[in-house]
């Protein structure tokens, strides 16, 4: 199979990236206009001045905050072709560490508003439903639909990207051709591509905080967008914003040509986007935007698949099971993360109960990410020596414009923003005692040279005083040098209990970015005793150590390199290949004289880890052929030894 990992660009990787990038900023128009009309006082809600300054601010919050920011430069900063908040953190955490604390808050922040976002974008839609079918109820109906896309995601984005994408562009055709024929009925609203009148609104308005905080939702889906980069690719994203954005205005435009000219039908809740469309046309219209709203979902929870998956290599999280239903890489799909949201979603739809109690509580958290994406890119532009005279009034205007939407949105806190919130709390404090606990454990883990042991490993072969522990002894190693050794498996080989064995195996993994490779090195110690393998595998293999090991040790046994058979002379006479025993070997905590902050923090990680997914799962293993084993920390070692040259 030809192997391939980089979305190509085309026809269909332009209509893949509609479909999957563009749901959750493609469907704002279902609710920005109305929370924009609702947040005006009344009399001043067809004011054709506060109209068209509104409108004026969505077009230059779509230009600058979408287009130039995130578009034009932060899809630039690309981590070998993945997006988002924490590619970009990885690519200065060598130099700037600490700056781990951003990119958590910005990454849990973001996790956060994915579970708003399909619940806002559906409920919304069905909402319109409801206007023309009464009898249909919103709350069941909202929930049969979040509960079905997340049922759906196990298919991969590639095969949802192609219905997605067809489905969307007549979506985006549809909104913008309603919103032609909508603002030929006052042509004046072209003058709020005039920035002049955004400004006037923001000196003059009534409430200015609440009209920004509706204003910013036409925006939100853009983290979401950037942190779709490695599903879609650069150049798919950017050819097709082109087109999304202009639909997106003119139906903006349409929206506000409406409400202008029909001033005696500004209702409580009455909503711009389905008033334009023709009698005929509604039901129509209302089913589409309910397909849209539907598929609006995906951006937000590829995108937060990319996230925990970015998170997990970046040991910010718990490992997980990933699946890959496609041959490209950023194309995943992660059970735990995925029916998690689904749970959250239904919570979110039956707290809330409609979309104008979701308005209230929807893009306080997702200003913080994009605070927190712009801090990072100003450590980035330092670390890529990017001239200061560019970089400086750049951050400066972006952290203007999002601390004035930041402002905004905290009047939502206590109207249901405290919500997402929490939830963000929640996610960066697992983070956080993470990714520190993991460093506190991390710092005991010494390499030692590997020579010794095996010289003493030749000797407990052959002692018949020691019991048998196996015929062939495998340990996975996280040394990167075949020469190196953790000294916590010399101390389980030797000093904890003494494990004879015929063959010892020390096997090291290699993931590969290129889906079937397939590929292994071996290092002899010992001819037909001691081996170190370094297994390469493509990341649609996934890891099935016991597998791997026994497909290369049966091409070793062809070629005369090792024994296989039984030693048991009962057995051997038979032709009865011999046991495998592999030994997972962790680390406790036990009586370390740390500070109280770290001591808790180590408690905590230990706590994490008992509940997520063992080594055992992650490796793929047999539970029948495994040991579990434990050494303890060493205060000796916490004193200022090597930290882990982890690389799995």
């Amino acid at each position: 199979m030809k192997q391939q990992h980089k979305v190509p660009f085309g026809i269909m990787g332009i209509m893949m990236a509609i479909g999957i990038v563009y749901g959750d900023i493609g469907t704002s128009p279902l609710y920005v206009m109305k929370a924009i009309v609702n947040g005006l006082p009344k009399g001043l809600q067809a004011n054709p001045d506060y109209i068209i300054g509104a409108i004026s601010c969505i077009i230059w919050t779509l230009t600058l905050q979408t287009t130039i920011k995130y578009v034009i430069v932060t899809l630039r900063a690309d981590n070998k072709g993945e997006g988002g908040i924490l590619s970009l953190f990885a690519l200065i955490r060598k130099k700037y560490r600490w700056a781990y604390i951003i990119a958590i808050i910005g990454a849990s922040t973001l996790l956060a508003d994915g579970i708003i976002t399909p619940s806002i974008t559906v409920i919304s839609a069905i909402e319109g439903l409801n206007v023309l079918v009464p009898s249909i109820p919103i709350i069941p109906v909202t929930l049969a639909i979040i509960i079905a896309i997340f049922l759906i995601q196990p298919l991969g984005t590639a095969r949802l990207g192609k219905p997605f994408g067809r489905i969307m562009f007549l979506w985006f055709t549809m909104i913008g051709i309603l919103g032609i024929f909508a603002l030929i009925h006052y042509p004046l609203i072209i003058k709020a591509f005039n920035p002049v009148y955004a400004i006037k609104l923001l000196i003059s308005a009534p409430d200015i905080f609440v009209i920004l905080g509706a204003v910013f939702l036409c925006t939100t889906g853009a983290e979401a967008l950037y942190s779709d980069l490695g599903h879609c690719g650069l150049h798919n994203i950017r050819v097709s914003w082109i087109y999304v954005k202009s639909t997106l205005i003119l139906n903006y435009l349409g929206q506000g040509a409406w409400v202008i000219t029909h001033p005696n039908n500004i209702v409580p809740d009455i909503n711009p986007f389905f008033t334009i469309m023709p009698g005929w046309f509604s039901f129509i219209g209302v089913a589409m935007a309910t397909m849209a709203a539907i598929i609006a979902s995906q951006a937000l929870i590829s995108g937060s698949f990319t996230i925990i998956s970015e998170a997990i290599s970046l040991d910010l999280w718990p490992n997980i099971k990933i699946k890959y239903p496609t041959e490209i890489k950023g194309q995943m799909f992660i059970p735990q993360i995925n029916y998690t949201l689904m749970v959250l979603c239904v919570f979110i739809v039956l707290t809330f109960g409609s979309s104008s109690n979701m308005e209230a509580a929807y893009g306080l958290s997702i200003t913080i990410t994009m605070l927190m994406t712009t801090l990072l890119l100003f450590i980035y532009f330092f670390f890529m020596q990017r001239p200061l005279w560019f970089s400086i009034p750049l951050i400066l205007f972006f952290v203007t414009i999002e601390s004035s939407f930041f402002i905004a949105n905290m009047f939502k806190f206590a109207h249901g923003g405290w919500v997402t919130i929490l939830i963000a709390g929640c996610i960066f404090c697992l983070m956080y005692i993470w990714y520190n606990g993991r460093r506190i454990k991390n710092h005991c883990a010494t390499y030692v040279p590997i020579a010794p042991t095996i010289e003493c490993l030749e000797k407990i072969s052959v002692d018949e005083s020691i019991p048998k522990f196996a015929t062939h002894l495998v340990y996975v190693t996280r040394a990167k040098y075949p020469d190196d050794m953790e000294s916590k498996i010399s101390y389980s080989l030797i000093n904890k209990q003494p494990k004879r064995a015929d063959t010892y195996w020390f096997v090291y993994l290699h993931r590969s970015d290129e889906p079937y490779h397939f590929k292994y090195t071996v290092n002899t110690f010992v001819p037909q005793k001691m081996f170190r393998l370094d297994i390469y595998s493509g990341f649609k293999q996934g890891v099935h150590m016991d597998k791997f090991v026994h497909l290369i040790c049966k091409e070793m046994e062809e070629t005369g390199q090792v024994d296989l058979m039984s030693r048991y002379p009962s057995l051997r006479e038979k032709n009865i290949e011999g046991d495998f025993r592999f030994v997972v070997v962790e680390r406790i905590a036990r009586n370390l004289d740390l500070p109280a902050i770290k001591r808790t923090l180590l408690f905590l990680y230990y706590l994490i880890k008992k509940y997520s997914t063992s080594d055992t799962q992650i490796l793929d293993l047999d539970p029948s052929v495994v040991t579990l084993e434990y050494v303890p920390l060493r205060f000796s070692q916490l004193a200022g030894q090597t930290e882990s040259r982890d690389s799995i």
